[in-house]
């Protein structure tokens, strides 16, 4: 167990910090370190963000007796928990920890030490009780109370007396924690690299870096806050070891954000933020920023800028994890990967990643809305296709060099000499130009292959477990709906896919797109175009992926979704004012309603994910949000995203545990229809969406699906 006997000297918690936040410079300078006692942070997160005043947390330090333990607690600015104070959440303290000792952290029967008391909790009966302190002198786990109430990534920040300084690395990184996790931003994972060169895991040492607030992020268009020193990292985790301990390290889920490689962020608005994972679901969350557009991505011939940049800074985030993860509670050896849009095709990049697969950084793979694209049948270019089928530098140079040269104004007349130009010019005024590097290239190290080989057991491919889907209607978000003066479907369809008139005709004479006649055309012929695009740009070189995958043994398992619940999400089309993209609103659901129809729009599944989504439109969004969220957070711990019945019942999750029985196994795919889910509350098993169109539309499954032949 993790809770040692040996007894806490108050004082050796201490060590001086300063503030990092600007409103708070006066406050005092003293910080927590884990030098003689693992800190574990206990609290029921039922991710209800308005339920948040409902509940308390604590955190639970390893055994020593009851005289040290208060002076433990008060070195970190909090006493020993009050039993008036467990006796009013007496339900979220029994299954908080009994989850302890259902992970190990605790013995069957444990007792901590309280205020004036022991506290128990009898095996499986959802109670406390107390004991009174005999001696107070045989040492036991120390129950502190937690006063941050801090209860979100956008109103965390550090005080003198929520901070904590963790020893990795030879430096001294100093965060702090929330009501739900400790928290460390603004990591420097990477020593800045010079433009136009690789990133190197951080190598400085002795440093004190102050992990109390989000760095700036990488350049991109029109984004005044961002900047080239935007290496950094973000974690959040509900334990921290004592100082050289690895015991109950808990499994890792690092998540890499979209934007088109030209923008994104892992900030505290990104979406990605995995404070609540870590409370309910007890793992450790990272997400990390990577350089974009053209100073991540530009290629040239013949010298040594051979792009992906930004990829490259991804494996060197992940070597970093490796290395000091386990300061941080995290299991090295255990790290899942999860990706939206660009983020989900920096996924299936990594997954057959040399330096990835060779130095085994990865367990597994989560691809949320891959953009896949299809061959040209007609539809003009795809742009989903460059985010799986990797373009030569060569292709890269022609599509986006000498155009960024002559934009720059880099019009020398040698090479090396525009080269130099360039490396002098503004980055905001790079990555404002009309043409942007984007495209991750074959650059012979980081990315070898033209796409990823999902055909051969032995091939290029990481032997890991993965799941692949898409929203419902991702395609919806790059679709151009149609001006209200169109006269017949056809033409809907010429200005929502940029196609020509034979191509239009072509799709509706298959009958496989149907035309659903609500008396507005433009939104009739909208629905069809999304579900042209869905399937063109997404669905269907998913689905092939993972039955090729999965049936060759490249993957280990893969599984397959659509997910049917989301909110909001990438609008161009401003379907938001026509309540098009949440629900409508009406009288009580001043948010939309999501029974009524909408569309599942790119990016829009990121809160259900993560179990962040805010608002709350009805209760089975809640419900859905701790179903799909816990889906997620299960295969980073284990590689199946079913969670047992034994977990569900000891944390208290109901909602889920309904769920769960009647949704049923989410079963991993083999065979040419699946199975697959449709995430929602409750998650139907389904077989793949849309074969018969994909045949129609995309080359690429039968590519796949035959084996490549």
């Amino acid at each position: 167990m993790s809770f040692s006997s040996l007894t806490l000297a108050a004082a050796a918690l201490l060590a001086s910090a300063t503030s990092a936040h600007p409103l708070l410079d006066t406050r005092a300078t003293a910080s927590v370190t884990n030098a003689n006692t693992s800190l574990t942070l206990i609290y029921q997160n039922n991710l209800n963000a308005t339920d948040d005043v409902n509940h308390i947390g604590a955190i639970v330090l390893d055994a020593m007796t009851q005289t040290a333990g208060a002076a433990a607690c008060a070195a970190i600015g909090e006493t020993l928990l009050t039993q008036a104070a467990i006796k009013s959440h007496s339900s979220d303290f029994s299954y908080s920890l009994s989850y302890l000792e259902y992970a190990g952290q605790a013995i069957p029967g444990q007792q901590f030490y309280v205020q004036n008391g022991v506290l128990v909790v009898p095996e499986g009966t959802g109670t406390v009780t107390f004991l009174p302190v005999l001696s107070g002198n045989t040492p036991l786990p120390i129950l502190c109370t937690q006063s941050s109430n801090q209860n979100n990534a956008g109103n965390a920040y550090a005080t003198s007396s929520n901070e904590i300084s963790v020893a990795s690395g030879g430096n001294t990184y100093v965060g702090y924690r929330n009501q739900k996790s400790f928290r460390f931003e603004g990591i420097p994972y990477a020593n800045q690299p010079g433009r136009f060169e690789y990133s190197t895991v951080y190598n400085q040492t002795g440093q004190t870096i102050q992990a109390t607030a989000y760095g700036q992020d990488c350049t991109q268009a029109y984004n005044g806050g961002s900047g080239e020193d935007c290496l950094i990292m973000q974690i959040q985790t509900p334990y921290i070891p004592k100082a050289g301990s690895t015991a109950n390290l808990k499994k890792v889920l690092v998540s890499i954000y979209g934007g088109g490689f030209t923008g994104g962020s892992s900030g505290p608005y990104s979406g990605l933020d995995s404070g609540n994972l870590a409370s309910r679901e007890d793992i450790v969350g990272v997400e990390f920023n990577y350089r974009l557009s053209t100073l991540g991505f530009f290629a040239v011939p013949g010298t040594d800028i051979k792009g992906n940049f930004g990829i490259g800074d991804q494996v060197t985030a992940l070597e970093w994890v490796k290395a000091n993860i386990a300061q941080f509670g995290g299991d090295p050896h255990h790290i899942t990967i999860m990706g939206e849009s660009a983020g989900a095709g920096s996924v299936r990049a990594l997954l057959g990643s040399p330096p990835v697969i060779v130095n085994n950084l990865i367990v597994g793979g989560v691809a949320q809305s891959n953009l896949g694209g299809g061959r040209d049948l007609g539809l003009g270019g795809n742009y989903g296709t460059t985010f799986s089928s990797y373009l030569t530098i060569d292709q890269s140079y022609a599509m986006a060099g000498q155009q960024i040269f002559q934009e720059a104004g880099c019009n020398q007349p040698t090479l090396d000499a525009q080269i130099a130009c360039l490396k002098t010019v503004p980055a905001q005024t790079i990555v404002n130009l009309a043409t942007v590097a984007r495209y991750i290239v074959q650059d012979g190290t980081i990315v070898n292959d033209e796409q990823l080989d999902v055909t051969n057991k032995n091939g290029s491919t990481a032997n890991v477990n993965v799941i692949f889907g898409t929203t419902a209607n991702d395609g919806a978000s790059f679709s151009n709906y149609p001006s209200s003066d169109i006269i017949s479907e056809s033409q809907g369809l010429q200005q929502g896919l940029y196609i020509s008139a034979d191509y239009a005709q072509s799709i509706i004479d298959s009958g496989l797109f149907p035309l659903y006649n609500t008396g507005n055309l433009a939104l009739d012929t909208f629905n069809v175009t999304q579900r042209v695009a869905t399937d063109n740009t997404f669905r269907c070189i998913d689905e092939a992926t993972v039955y090729a995958g999965a049936t060759s043994g490249a993957f280990k398992s893969a599984y397959y979704y659509t997910i049917d619940r989301t909110y909001a999400g990438y609008d161009p089309n401003n379907l938001g004012a026509m309540g098009l993209s949440s629900g409508p609103t009406e009288p009580g659901y001043p948010n939309g309603d999501p029974e009524l129809p909408y569309f599942r729009l790119h990016g829009a599944d990121l809160g259900f994910s993560y179990g962040n989504q805010d608002p709350l439109r009805d209760p089975q969004d809640l419900m859905a949000s701790q179903l799909i969220s816990g889906y997620y957070a299960q295969f980073a711990k284990t590689g199946n995203p079913n969670p047992s019945l034994a977990y569900l019942q000891v944390r208290g999750y109901r909602n889920t545990t309904t769920g769960v029985a009647q949704s049923g196994p989410w079963l991993p795919v083999t065979s040419k229809t699946g199975p697959a889910k449709t995430l929602d509350f409750p998650a139907p098993t389904v077989q793949f969406p849309d074969m018969p169109q994909c045949a129609f539309l995309n080359y690429s499954i039968t590519y796949y699906m035959d084996g490549g032949s």
